[in-house]
């Protein structure tokens, strides 16, 4: 299996367009995508941005995810089951770390 490589952050903002112009403006972020609930998807070419709005969730750092060859193997490495993301604009699944932390693994990517 290749070695898994972090694709992507997701933040949850209160303002999506006003975090998107300023991380757009200030390092050069490039809009991918914008999912049909909103969410509006950035990247500098190697790892991406969602902006969500999830206002029944903290702000900030909401998750992360990584690329990887194989989720099974992930997944069974890990010791647990994997959900499934029935909700974002790239099919993948999450985890959950020993402290409750989602991680989301996909062996597809998102648009860089």
């Amino acid at each position: 299996m290749t070695k898994p490589r972090i694709r992507h952050i997701a933040l949850n903002v209160k303002d999506r367009d006003a975090v998107a112009d300023y991380y757009k403006k200030i390092f050069g972020l490039e809009e991918k995508y914008r999912g049909p609930n909103g969410t509006v998807y950035l990247s500098d070419g190697f790892v991406g941005v969602a902006l969500i709005s999830r206002p029944d969730r903290p702000w900030g750092i909401n998750h992360f995810g990584f690329q990887v060859g194989d989720v099974q193997a992930i997944v069974d490495a890990a010791e647990t089951t994997a959900e499934s993301n029935t909700f974002g604009a790239v099919a993948e699944s999450w985890i959950h770390d020993p402290e409750g932390n989602r991680v989301d693994v996909t062996e597809h990517g998102w648009p860089i």
